[in-house]
């Protein structure tokens, strides 16, 4: 049975966290789709392409992941790749109440998907994209948190702002 697990975010900017999961879920499916989100209530510091191009570079040594930009509701999106799993990453107990709900509310919209929950490497429980945009914005170092290419992009992109 081919297995492929879906893990949907805004990936704004993908993290080493983000790419953990991505490593750990390869050993539980045949195919990771990294599902960048466009439709988001946030008004993402990347673009959709961006994120997407970012994320399709940082992954490419990863043989059976492919990254997706995706708007609409997940279980449609899930469906459409074939996919009866959903992960997501859980960093801390307060990122669980939500994602718990999420989970409840996808299983009822299609009771065939299963959502999995990962927790990432010790080393990058506390990274979240929130906390590595505003160290980049204050001028820290993102290096340790984030790829070359995404760290070099923030740089850039938070140089061309001030």
């Amino acid at each position: 049975m081919n297995r492929t697990i879906v893990y949907p975010g805004t990936f704004d900017p993908l993290t080493r966290g983000h790419e953990d999961l991505v490593r750990r879920a390869l050993r539980l499916s045949d195919e990771v789709v990294l599902a960048v989100a466009s439709n988001v209530p946030k008004q993402p510091f990347f673009d959709l392409e961006e994120r997407v191009e970012l994320a399709q570079a940082v992954l490419a040594d990863l043989p059976g992941v492919r990254v997706v930009p995706f708007s609409g509701l997940l279980v449609d999106f899930v469906r459409s790749q074939g996919a009866c799993l959903v992960l997501r990453g859980l960093r801390a107990v307060s990122d669980f109440e939500y994602e718990f709900q999420l989970a409840g509310m996808n299983r009822r919209l299609d009771p065939e998907l299963e959502t999995v929950f990962l927790t990432p490497a010790e080393q990058h429980m506390f990274v979240s994209a929130s906390m590595v945009r505003e160290i980049a914005r204050l001028g820290g170092d993102v290096r340790p948190f984030v790829h070359p290419l995404v760290a070099s992009r923030l740089a850039d992109r938070f140089a061309l702002n001030n």
